[in-house]
Formats: C-alpha cells, structure tokens, sequence
C-alpha cells in the first residue's frame, strides 16, 4: 500500500479527481463545470452527453481551460477505432477510452492514430459488473482474472493507463508499477449511495490502494451542493 501523504503532497488531492459529468444536456454539464471549475481541472464527457451535445461540448469544456477525459469506450474494428481515435485527438481531449476486450490488434490501431500528447486509456471489466453477471457472458475467469488478462495484453501493446475498479488496483499496480496509470471508477464516498455499482470504494480507499485518478460522478453532480460535495471529498482525501 502507498504512502498516502507522500502521494498528495505531490500532486494536490484536487488534481486526482476526475468529476464524470453524466448529465443529459449540453447546459447541465457546463453548470457543473461552472460550478466546479475553481476546485477541479479534470472533468469526464461520457456517452450520454456526447450523444446528446455532441464534439461540442468537448471543445466547450476545453475552452474553460479545463481538461477533458473523453470516456466513449471505443469498441469496433481496428480501421473504424482507429480513425475515431483521430477525430478524438483533434478535438485537443486529454484522455480517450478503449475496450481492451476489442483485441490486440484493435489496441495497436488505436496507438498508432493518437497524437497531441493524447493518453490512451484501456478499459478491462465495467465496475458494473460482478462474477454472476461475467459468466452469463461466457466468461469463465474471474473478474481479477479477466482484468489482468486484459490489462497484460493492453500494456504489451503501449496503452498509456487502465481503467479499472477499486478492488482490480491490487491486481495491476503490482504487476506494472508506477509505468502505467490507474484511473478508478466506481468511488463512492461513505456519505453517498452505491447506485449501480458493484464493485467501488471510497475516495481514500481508493487511493490508499495505488490509484493515480479517482472518477466520481453521481455523489458530486447529483448533490444538492456539488462544490460541497467535492469539499467533502477533499477533506476526506487530506485528512
């Protein structure tokens, strides 16, 4: 486990979480980042307001001066991934997210588009999930299994960081060290209610157990308060 304190007395606590705006409309999410802006530099464009506002909204967000991670899992054949993965780092996004489950080559493809510095995130199993509902997939492996399996191919391949739950970091972090990113959904605070998450933790937890990025989203942007709520976090991480 690493030491905390060290950790974020080299990168400030703020600079770890990353506020999932998953709202359904351009004006939403640009309230939130209005909102947050003086407290938070990373904000995550999912699909659902990505389908509803579409690159506009990522170029929106990046003219505040914050940075974007684009989450759109890209999943398709190496040509189809590979081009979105160029449209992507022409928009200026920061970070952009892959399916590792689509496949080394599929991986490779995507590598090879990205420019502009663009960090190349590998997801391995959704935070959603748990062992009943991998195996009505087909999947025999664990779900530790399955991640690691994913996460070697992917950082065989050049993946810049994986995606994955809070209770996988043990997994991965010591099998590639500090060379790769973990970035962590699934965070809910001890205040906050788990929503369709199976598998999360807390902020502190979290990256008590080596994560570099914390994702959160529901516990902040449905708060009554959400700079409060990002406060709250905060404190909790410093303490």
């Amino acid at each position: 486990m690493r030491d905390v304190s060290t950790s974020l007395d080299m990168t400030k606590a703020a600079d770890k979480i990353i506020v999932a705006l998953d709202v359904p409309s351009k004006k939403e999410a640009l309230d939130l980042v209005e909102q947050l802006r003086e407290q938070i530099s990373f904000f995550k464009i999912g699909l659902q307001v990505y389908t509803a506002a579409g690159p506009e909204i990522v170029r929106d967000v990046l003219g505040t001066g914050a940075n974007v991670f684009l989450d759109l899992k890209l999943y398709d054949i190496p040509n189809t991934v590979a081009h979105a993965v160029e449209s992507a780092a022409e928009l200026g996004v920061q970070m952009l997210t892959i399916h590792l489950s689509g496949g080394e080559a599929m991986v490779r493809a995507a590598l090879s588009a990205r420019k502009n510095n663009m960090s190349l995130l590998g997801v391995t199993v959704l935070t959603s999930l748990d062992e009943t509902m991998i195996r009505a997939l087909g999947i025999s492996s664990t779900i530790e299994e399955q991640v690691s399996r994913l996460a070697k191919m992917g950082v065989a391949a050049g993946i810049d960081g994986l995606i994955v739950s809070p209770y996988e970091i043990e997994v991965v972090r010591p099998q590639f060290g500090d060379d790769i990113d973990i970035i962590v959904p699934g965070i809910r605070p001890a205040w906050s209610k788990p929503g369709d998450q199976k598998r999360f933790m807390t902020p502190r937890q979290a990256i008590e157990a080596g994560a570099d990025y914390l994702v959160i989203g529901r516990p902040i942007t449905a708060h009554p308060n959400p700079r409060e709520a990002v406060t709250k976090i905060l404190e909790e991480l410093k303490a």
